[in-house]
């Protein structure tokens, strides 16, 4: 990834830089690739006859008195006033700073510190964002105002969220803010950030005034993608509630299989090749020389990024229910499996912009932007190394995932030819990601 200092607009809305960033060899890539994902097949179908995976029923518990930290009203309430604190600074920034991303930490703090801070802090801390959510505040501050104001007669109880709407509408809202960051004609204008923020809590309010509280954690993007992340976290909770220190993988198998979670992860597969793909100096000439103008060519673009994304999913599950029988549900069944492989394109597109970009973030919100640039904390070939290591090991972990779940779902003679389709596509995407890389 290069960061352009100078430029800090570019740096913000692309997370992705040019071939020079990675000296290595294309064979060696592409072949490394290949034969990690298929020797890590053999060795599973060869190994690994039954299912090892015990979703949200696994886990050491923690000690009594930190499940009692952690679950204290007074814990709670800090998280949300912090979450509000940080919010209302963004509003104060947006609202009243220079209208310039080199001396307003506005929007390092949306694409940088927020969006791809949340990678690391789901992963280390758990759904953090449902308990930082400064929307749940406002909501739960509305709802007692209300409560005064009007008699308890009038005050409408909350509707059930339809079953069938699932992750629909966080589908929806992360494809949105995708857009912002990578279509959007000026998406570090404060202007930009202000009218979408504005349309984005005024949404979320109106939603959870109709259906409650929950609306939040079955429909809010950003809760959506924290407890996306977080099911490869060491920490979670068991079903029983108990806070536990859990292999990753069990709290991958824990994954609801609910409508829209497919849509979800597509969304954030396709939006980040697409952003690989953004710098394309083919496809930057495609956008300067459209007739349908750069904003609509830049939304066809991503749709087709994540549509692609989507089609090569729902072959490849309608190739495995062939396979394996009429009665399987591969749609909705190995979807936790792309989750792996969301993380490392997110972990290999955003790891320098998150290091580069994040503390000179944070030194022009604390006054001191006249502060040496900061610098990539790792060379060209051990970013290049990085960024490959983190795409192919994100499909092997994809690959064990589904490989688990296939055999846990289908008769044994039918458990390795049903996860074809599914090498297929891993490989498929894993080649993809990697010239993405070397674009």
């Amino acid at each position: 990834m290069v960061l352009h200092p100078a430029d800090p607009l570019t740096a913000l809305a692309h997370g992705i830089g040019s071939r020079h960033d990675l000296p290595i060899s294309p064979f060696y890539a592409f072949a490394g690739a290949f034969t990690a994902l298929f020797v890590s097949f053999l060795a599973l179908a060869l190994l690994w006859s039954s299912s090892r995976f015990r979703g949200d029923r696994s886990g050491l518990a923690l000690p009594a008195c930190l499940q009692r930290a952690a679950d204290a009203p007074a814990t709670r309430a800090v998280l949300r006033g912090l979450g509000l604190a940080a919010f209302l600074a963004l509003l104060a920034c947006l609202l009243f700073g220079p209208d310039d991303p080199a001396r307003n930490p506005g929007p390092g703090a949306v694409y940088v510190l927020f969006w791809v801070g949340l990678v690391p802090a789901s992963l280390l801390l758990g759904p953090v964002w449902g308990l930082l959510n400064p929307l749940r505040t406002l909501h739960r501050a509305l709802h007692r105002a209300l409560h005064r104001l009007l008699p308890r007669p009038r005050l409408r109880r909350p509707a059930p969220l339809p079953a069938r709407l699932g992750q629909w509408p966080a589908a929806a809202g992360l494809f949105g803010f995708t857009w912002l960051e990578l279509v959007a004609p000026d998406p570090a204008s404060t202007t930009t950030l202000l009218t979408a923020l504005t349309l984005h809590t005024a949404g979320q309010l109106a939603f959870a005034a109709r259906f409650g509280e929950r609306w939040f954690a079955d429909a809010d993007p950003f809760e959506a993608y924290s407890a996306l992340l977080a099911r490869l976290s060491p920490l979670g909770r068991r079903a029983d509630g108990r806070l536990v220190l859990r292999n990753p993988f069990h709290g991958l198998d824990a994954t609801p299989e609910r409508p829209g979670l497919v849509a979800t992860v597509c969304v954030l597969l396709g939006s980040t090749a697409y952003d690989g793909y953004s710098d394309n100096p083919s496809w930057i000439g495609t956008l300067q020389t459209s007739p349908l103008g750069r904003t609509l060519t830049a939304t066809l673009g991503l749709l087709a990024s994540i549509a692609l994304t989507a089609a090569l999913y729902c072959l490849c599950a309608a190739a495995t229910r062939l396979v394996s029988g009429p009665h399987s549900r591969p749609l909705t069944a190995f979807a936790h499996s792309l989750v792996p492989i969301a993380l490392g394109y997110l972990t290999a597109h955003y790891f320098s912009l998150l290091v580069t970009e994040g503390p000179r973030t944070v030194s022009i919100a604390l006054g001191t932007d006249n502060a040496p640039e900061p610098l990539p904390p790792l060379g060209s070939g051990a970013l290049a190394a990085l960024q490959v290591i983190a795409v192919v090991a994100g499909h092997v972990l994809g690959v064990i995932a589904a490989h688990d779940r296939s055999v846990r779902l289908f008769p044994p003679d039918r458990a390795v030819a049903g996860q074809l389709p599914l090498l297929a596509l891993m490989i498929t995407y894993t080649l993809g990601g990697i010239a993405l890389l070397l674009n």
